[in-house]
């Protein structure tokens, strides 16, 4: 029997793409290992960073919140390389495969080398490898999907985003505990162990993944026409927006993390680590999807369509909100209080709130809106979207260091400064959606009995 070649076209059903288990099981896995390790990032740079000869070398707090939202920066801008050599040359399987090695790699060295040059060399092979395979993964979503089942297609995207944090929330509750009870070996250990199941998992399914075939240099330019090219550049003013939610979302892996240290980790009869409250992210957004898919999305759609701008717009006011919550935190530290962590699960409630409505919303507006050749690319705009957001708060954490390490923007002000960013980039982005004319691009399927 001839050997079953890769489908170039998804198949004319009106189920779910025989693929999906394949894509869910790679996500999950690559997702614990990539949020395991950041969810002790910052940690691990104030409290177990080695020197040259094995001594402690840590970091203040200002220059590995700099670090963290650099690194993060980096993961979220290298998506455009990555999308352009997928959708030009090498296609999303082969680069999601070869860069899934190189991630790998990345992984092993960080929990090998506890030096600096071991923390700067595995990052940035992680960085290479989460950032050009990310807007393949999540193309190759919305790949697996043609008009006859375009209608899956959203709620694919919230189970593809339930998995995403299936992984986060077991990875950033564990990897707390193993780096402390452990340290740095174990920490990051088993996020590589996980990253190397997450390679094995995508490469099993290659025989029922829709993989559509690179453009190539000439044809991947000359597919655009006029209307199009004007939907590129509304889609990037767009995503410029949406960038300042992820200045603040990101916040919740450095700055809160750090805010958790002073306060009094005794909460729910248990007694956290100061990492593991961004768990509460990824356990409540388990919860809150299928609320909003099948509750709260339907009964607002009775009063008004929920568009994804009109959702991302109600979204970027409560992800202002949800600081509010970290400035009474900060205030009452500033008064010589300790207050429970478990404030800090109330801040994470409006933060998911808020991620529900725009992160989400967000990848199935990219791919929907995306011209056919050009889907990688366009998820890797909105994933430039958060390497801004991540640029602009490691700038700021930049800025506002005093040479002594203090802050320019001590306790509760560095969080007001966020709020009053948030609430202005809201505004204004009211009439920017009302300004968009939405039109969806999907891939053509392929013809019956393949």
């Amino acid at each position: 029997m001839a050997r079953r070649e890769q489908l170039t076209a998804p198949l004319a059903t009106t189920k779910m793409p025989p693929s999906i288990p394949y894509i869910l099981t790679n996500e999950a896995a690559e997702r614990f290992a990539f949020y395991g390790a950041t969810s002790i990032l910052t940690i691990f740079m104030t409290n177990y960073l080695l020197g040259r000869h094995g001594q402690l070398s840590v970091m203040g707090e200002e220059p590995a919140k700099e670090w963290f939202h650099w690194f993060t920066a980096a993961v979220y801008f290298i998506p455009i390389l990555g999308a352009i050599a997928s959708d030009v040359w090498l296609g999303k399987f082969r680069t999601i495969i070869w860069f899934s090695l190189v991630y790998c790699v990345g992984f092993f060295i960080l929990a090998w080398d506890h030096t600096r040059l071991g923390l700067a060399g595995g990052l940035i092979l992680i960085a290479i490898g989460s950032g050009v395979i990310k807007p393949c993964v999540t193309a190759n979503v919305g790949d697996q999907f043609g008009p006859s089942n375009k209608h899956l297609i959203e709620r694919m995207y919230s189970w593809f985003y339930f998995f995403i944090n299936v992984g986060a929330a077991i990875s950033m509750w564990l990897c707390p505990i193993l780096l402390d009870k452990y340290g740095p070996a174990a920490g990051f250990g088993v996020p590589a162990v996980f990253m190397v199941i997450a390679t094995i998992a995508y490469w099993l399914g290659r025989r029922k993944l829709v993989n559509v075939p690179p453009a190539g240099k000439l044809d991947w330019a000359r597919t655009l026409d006029k209307e199009q090219r004007i939907t590129l550049v509304k889609l990037c003013i767009i995503f410029l927006f949406v960038s300042m939610f992820f200045a603040l979302y990101y916040q919740s892996q450095s700055a809160w993390v750090l805010q958790a240290e002073k306060m009094n980790l005794r909460w729910a009869r248990i007694t956290w680590l100061p990492a593991q409250m961004q768990a509460a992210n990824s356990v409540l957004i388990l919860a809150m999807i299928p609320a909003f898919s099948y509750g709260v999305f339907p009964a607002l759609s009775r009063i008004r369509a929920m568009t994804p701008l009109r959702k991302m717009t109600i979204g970027m006011f409560v992800t202002a909100g949800s600081f509010l919550v970290p400035i009474w935190i900060e205030t009452q530290i500033q008064q010589g209080a300790r207050p429970s962590i478990g404030w800090q699960f109330l801040a994470y409630v409006f933060l998911t709130v808020a991620e529900v409505l725009v992160s989400i919303p967000a990848l199935e507006f990219a791919y929907t809106q995306a011209p056919k050749s050009m889907k990688s690319l366009i998820q890797s705009i909105n994933l430039l979207a958060i390497s801004l957001g991540n640029i602009f708060a490691a700038v700021v954490n930049h800025v506002i260091e005093n040479a002594d390490g203090t802050s320019k923007l001590p306790g509760a002000s560095y969080y007001w400064f966020f709020v009053g960013a948030m609430l202005v980039t809201a505004v204004l982005f009211i009439p920017l959606a009302r300004w968009y004319t939405q039109r969806e691009y999907l891939q053509d399927e392929a013809p019956a009995g393949v």
